[in-house]
């Protein structure tokens, strides 16, 4: 057996017993919102989508005479259909919450756009987001995905700037970075470099990309033929 493998299975371990705990909590607790919340997020990391729905749903009934905790329930709901890539459902969820969860909901709908392919209006909701929460790492760093993807590399890469000065050790965004330097016509990579060593998986998955630009940018460069 491998060693990743026993990490996984203590890992899932360890979120049955927490399971069992808030169970517990809550038949001794019905009224403890919380415990609604924090196992509906435990729910979520054991892909147990379904169980996780059906228990927020049931909190927003217990609770619907509460506003805070219907909003903060409402967003935990909304990241269990974001996690389990039912973004029509996240976004109606995301949709409905109030100024105190403001940032936090805009992004996510940010994200759930995002994952959808439309990046327009992904945008225009991470710039939202990023209204209240200016130095969030996060909302930097979906409004420079967005930008990437909409091909807007100068402001793609003012936003990845301010990404990697809050964490240079941001892999994911350390590799589109020197895509985006690439296109621009910089120096990329030392950006590659350092994104192979904090981030592989991210790094490998990004080879395709990377093959795809460096065609693209070879094409821009070669002399048109007359014609």
């Amino acid at each position: 057996m491998t060693e990743k493998k026993i990490d996984r299975q203590a890992d899932k371990a360890k979120s049955e017993q927490l399971v069992h705990q808030l169970v517990q909590r809550i038949d001794t607790h019905p009224g403890d919102a919380d415990a609604y919340y924090e196992l509906a997020t435990v729910l979520v990391d054991l892909k147990s989508y379904a169980q996780a729905e059906e228990l927020l749903m049931k909190a927003l009934g217990l609770f619907d005479a509460q506003p805070a905790t219907v909003e903060k329930l409402r967003y935990g709901l909304g990241n269990v259909y974001y996690a389990a890539q039912d973004y029509p459902k996240a976004i109606q969820q995301f949709d409905q919450l109030n100024d105190q969860w403001k940032g936090a909901g805009y992004l996510m709908l940010a994200q759930s756009y995002m994952a959808n392919g439309d990046h327009k209006r992904a945008l225009a909701f991470a710039l939202t987001a990023l209204g209240s929460q200016p130095k969030d790492e996060a909302t930097l760093q979906v409004m420079a995905e967005n930008l990437l993807a909409l091909g807007n590399m100068a402001q793609a890469a003012q936003y990845y700037d301010q990404v990697l000065a809050l964490d240079s050790k941001n892999g994911h965004a350390q590799f589109d970075r020197g895509l985006v330097a690439m296109v621009q016509g910089e120096p990329y990579q030392d950006y590659f470099t350092r994104a192979k060593e904090l981030d592989p998986i991210y790094f490998d998955k990004g080879q395709k990309r990377l093959a795809d630009i460096e065609r693209f940018v070879q094409a821009q460069r070669s002399p048109k033929k007359p014609q």
